[in-house]
């Protein structure tokens, strides 16, 4: 089975948004397909383009 590349999303975009608890900005994982906001500690998924930004959906990341 071969596997597509992820949906194209729209950069602008992305970059306006701010982390929901903090309201700083995020930082694009591409290889996780990720917005992260180090302040939280938290990772947004993004699924076919579009970013979740709910945090019951995020995942817990550690800090460095």
């Amino acid at each position: 089975m071969t596997q597509s590349p992820p949906p194209a999303f729209d950069r602008p975009m992305i970059e306006a948004l701010v982390c929901p608890v903090t309201h700083t900005a995020l930082s694009y994982d591409a290889a996780r397909q990720e917005l992260i906001s180090k302040a939280a500690g938290l990772a947004f998924p993004i699924r076919a383009g579009i970013p979740i930004m709910l945090v019951a959906e995020a995942r817990q990341i550690k800090a460095d």
